[in-house]
C-alpha cells in the first residue's frame, strides 16, 4: 500500500537526524561549554586548594562537555551569584546554567529560560546555634534570621511565617559569603538556605559544627535543576537528555569502573543506552556513543550523588528523595528509546 505524501513525509522526518541547534554549533566552534556555577558551595560547585571545581553541579557540566566534545575538562566554569545567574544566561555568556537552582513557574515562565530536570530535590530549613535551645522554627518569633537576596529563600521565608502567623525579622545579603559570615558573628539568631546547604555551613564553616544545630522543619520543595534559554530546542534536548542517562545508568547498574564490560550486555535497554543496538546520538545532533561518554566522564547519577554530597563526602547526606523510584525515591528518568 502505498503511503499518502504527507505521511511519507512524516515517517521520513521521524527517522532523520536532529539539526544541530546555535547553541551546539558555538559549543563546538569554540571547542568548550560555558557552564554558570556558584561562587562556592560545597557539594554543588566549589574550588578546591589546587583551583579545582568540583561538586554535582560540576558534574552535570562535564557530563555534557563529554557528550558533546568527548572531553570533560573541556568547561569553562563561570561563577555566579543569584543576582547574576539568570542574566548571564540570558545575555549569552554562558551556555548552561548548572548552579543550585530552584525551578519555580515565574522563573520557568518569564525568564526566557527552561529548567531541564531535576538534578537534587532539596528543601528550605533553619540553622541555629544549639545553646538556644530551640527545636521547632515556630519558636523563632521576633528573631532576626540571614538570608541571602534574590534567591527563593528569602521569598519562602516570608511566606512561611506570614502563614504560620509568626513575626520575624529578616536581614538580607546580596552575597552568600557575607550572610554566614554575619549568622556566625552573632548578627542573627538563625540562617535560612536549602538544607544540602546548611549541612555544608555547619560542617565546614561553622567555628564548632557541635554549637549548631539544623531544625527538622522543611519549610518548601526546591527542585534544584540546570536551566537553558529558550529559543533551542536542540539544545535544550541534548542537556536533558544527558541528565536522564546518568540517572538511567545507575538504574541499570552502569558505572564508570563497569562501563566497557557493560557494552557487551545482551540487554536491549543496556545495548540502546550505550550505543549498542540503536543510534540515538543521531537523534539528539550528537555522536552513537554520546551517553556512554557522559558516564565515563563523571559515573552515574549515584556515583556523582555519593562522591560530592553522599557518603563518600563531608556532607553525608542521606539519598532519601534523591533515591531512585524503585528505591524509594522521586528519581525517574524517561527511557532512552
Amino acid at each position: 500500500m502505498r503511503l499518502p505524501t504527507i505521511a511519507l513525509t512524516l515517517l521520513l522526518l521521524a527517522h532523520a537526524p536532529a539539526h544541530a541547534g546555535k547553541t551546539l554549533d558555538q559549543v563546538r566552534q569554540r571547542a568548550q561549554l560555558a557552564c554558570g556555577v556558584s561562587t562556592g558551595v560545597i557539594g554543588f560547585s566549589a574550588t578546591d586548594s589546587q583551583g579545582r571545581w568540583n561538586g554535582m553541579d560540576v558534574d552535570i557540566c562535564r557530563a555534557i562537555a563529554a557528550a558533546v566534545l568527548n572531553d570533560a575538562a573541556k568547561v569553562k566554569y563561570v561563577p555566579l551569584n543569584a543576582q547574576q545567574r539568570f542574566t548571564a544566561l540570558q545575555s549569552g555568556e554562558i551556555d548552561l546554567l548548572s548552579r543550585n537552582t530552584t525551578w519555580t513557574l515565574t522563573r520557568d515562565a518569564s525568564l526566557g529560560l527552561h529548567f531541564t530536570a531535576v538534578t537534587y530535590y532539596d528543601g528550605q530549613g533553619f540553622l541555629v546555634p544549639r545553646k538556644l535551645k530551640i527545636s521547632s522554627a515556630k519558636q523563632l518569633k521576633n528573631a532576626e534570621i540571614c538570608v541571602q537576596s534574590g534567591t527563593t529563600t528569602e521569598k519562602n521565608l516570608g511566606d512561611w511565617f506570614k502563614a504560620q502567623g509568626i513575626k520575624v525579622k529578616p536581614v538580607v545579603f546580596e552575597k552568600f559569603e557575607a550572610s554566614i559570615k554575619a549568622f556566625f558573628s552573632g548578627r542573627c539568631q538563625a540562617y535560612t538556605t536549602d538544607a544540602s546547604a546548611l549541612a555544608f555551613i555547619r560542617s565546614k564553616e561553622a567555628p564548632n559544627p557541635d554549637d549548631y544545630v539544623v531544625l527538622p522543619e522543611l519549610i518548601s520543595k526546591e527542585p534544584l535543576g540546570p536551566v537553558v534559554r529558550r529559543g533551542d530546542d536542540e539544545w535544550f534536548a541534548i542537556v536533558k537528555w544527558v541528565i536522564f542517562a546518568l540517572i538511567e545508568a545507575e538504574e541499570y547498574g552502569i558505572t564508570q569502573a563497569n562501563l566497557e564490560q557493560m557494552k557487551a550486555s545482551p540487554d536491549p535497554a543496556i545495548q540502546r543506552l550505550l550505543g549498542g543496538a540503536e543510534d540515538s546520538g543521531k537523534l539528539l545532533g550528537l555522536e552513537r556513543d554520546w551517553a556512554a561518554r557522559a558516564v565515563k566522564a563523571v559515573g552515574n547519577y549515584g556515583e556523582i550523588f555519593q562522591r560530592n554530597v553522599g557518603s563518600a563526602s563531608p556532607l553525608k547526606l542521606p539519598r532519601g528523595a534523591n533515591a531512585l523510584w524503585n528505591k524509594g525515591g522521586l528519581l525517574y528518568a524517561p527511557p532512552v528509546r
